[in-house]
């Protein structure tokens, strides 16, 4: 079974790596200044937490007995750095549950002396707490533990969420300017794909390798209209060679031939041959089309009045008197009338010999869908996406086909030159059907 792949614009796949790519650095820095602030905040509490119990220490020790006492008594009465008598009573539990307070308490051993006592309670009052003696009598100093904890991680999210925020608009501006040059390629390219040969792309752009791209773009466009050009005039050329011989046979025809069968064969053959010509020119004529709405019922009455002998073919049409598709109404009358064609040709009824066309339409949003339906043979579904290849034709053993093999050809080329679509596929009943999908119009 394949595997489903999700598709992403040229945009949002550079987006997605740059954000990944910065995030990425944005999540090492903050594992970086992490480990770097560690060591310093927890020394730096350390010191602090030292030099207070080393001023309350002397203080204490200028104090005599009785001062002391009420030196003792004002500290403890203080709000952020407390100092209180050590009873032996006295329940505590360590200050060391983590990495940093381990390293805080290592620090103010170090300069404290082995025997301090570092605790984060003391009969149940939480806190810093630090024990430590002067002459024999012990005390605690007690301070607000928020001084001796690292960055809380409510600020390192708010670091982190501005440096991602950060992170995703610098991506957003990267991946628009690393994607505008392609933006106007794409642009360019398909206006030229609609047949606009004047599309020029800028050759004085900084970057060197867009520029060569540009360049060999604008080369390309040039000898597109210059191939353009020559085609136009030789089309022309080809018009005005080959009917003027036709117009010669057919009157000469007309005048030296006295067998009436063979007369009438003979301009047969003319007409097929003019009508060949009219294929070859319909298929190799330029993209240039005008999109106005076009009154579908109207058009399809037109071109079936051109369909007289009802020993060949009948149409009849289901599609709604006002309903209107954007269109050029020269190239979709062209696709209906090589749609009946096909169908007289080869979608008739094996019982009647009479092919039987139907039109009819559905609408699915902003879009209108066509259906000419015959009731032949239809094709073997192998053929269905070749029958749009110039010069095929489904039955290979119609040799007695009279058509260039373009008509289905010339419809897809329609199609697409007026922003629309063909879809053939066979009637669960028999018959082909051609879906033409068109814009709706306003």
């Amino acid at each position: 079974m394949a595997r489903k792949t999700i598709a992403l614009s040229l945009f949002w796949r550079t987006f997605c790596l740059l954000a990944l790519l910065l995030a990425g650095g944005v999540f090492a820095w903050v594992q970086t200044l992490r480990a770097l602030e560690f060591e310093p905040r927890a020394v730096e509490s350390a010191q602090q937490i030292a030099g207070l119990v080393n001023l309350s220490r002397a203080a204490l020790q200028q104090a005599d007995g009785i001062n002391r006492v009420a030196l003792v008594k004002s500290l403890g009465q203080q709000g952020a750095v407390r100092v209180t008598p050590r009873e032996p009573g006295d329940r505590w539990e360590g200050f060391e549950v983590d990495r940093f307070t381990r390293r805080v308490a290592r620090e103010l051993r170090a300069t404290l002396g082995e025997d301090a006592i570092v605790a984060r309670s003391v009969n149940a009052t939480s806190g810093m707490w630090v024990g430590f003696s002067i002459d024999g009598d012990a005390y605690w100093l007690q301070i607000d533990d928020n001084h001796t904890s690292p960055l809380t991680r409510s600020t390192w999210f708010v670091w982190i969420g501005i440096a991602l925020l950060a992170t995703l608009l610098g991506s957003v501006a990267i991946a628009r300017l690393i994607n505008r040059p392609l933006k106007q390629l794409s642009f360019a390219a398909s206006r030229i794909r609609e047949g606009d040969l004047d599309s020029r792309l800028d050759e004085n752009t900084l970057t060197s390798e867009i520029r060569e791209v540009n360049r060999g773009f604008n080369r390309m466009a040039r000898e597109l209209a210059r191939v353009e050009e020559d085609r136009a005039v030789m089309l022309a050329g080809i018009s005005h060679d080959l009917r003027t011989p036709l117009a010669r046979l057919r009157l000469e025809t007309e005048m030296s031939v006295s067998d009436d069968e063979a007369k009438r064969n003979m301009a047969l053959d003319i007409d097929q041959l003019d009508a060949i010509i009219d294929k070859f020119m319909d298929y190799a004529r330029p993209g240039d089309t005008e999109m106005r709405p076009v009154h579908v019922s109207q058009l399809i009455d037109r071109e079936a009045a051109g369909f007289r002998d009802p020993a060949q073919i009948r149409i009849h049409s289901r599609v709604a008197i006002d309903l209107k598709v954007l269109a050029d109404e020269t190239e979709l009358g062209r696709v209906f009338s090589n749609l009946f064609e096909n169908a007289r040709r080869y979608g008739r009824g094996t019982d009647t010999g009479v092919a039987e066309v139907t039109v009819s339409y559905a609408r699915t949003g902003p879009w209108v869908v066509l259906t000419v339906r015959d009731n032949g043979p239809g094709v073997p579904p192998e053929k269905l996406s070749q029958l749009t290849t110039p010069f095929f034709r489904g039955d290979t053993a119609r040799t007695a086909a009279t058509g260039a093999g373009l008509g289905l050809a010339i419809v897809d080329k329609a199609m697409q030159r007026m922003g629309g679509s063909l879809e053939l596929a066979n009637a669960a009943d028999g018959g082909l059907m051609a879906h033409l999908r068109l814009r709706r119009a306003p």
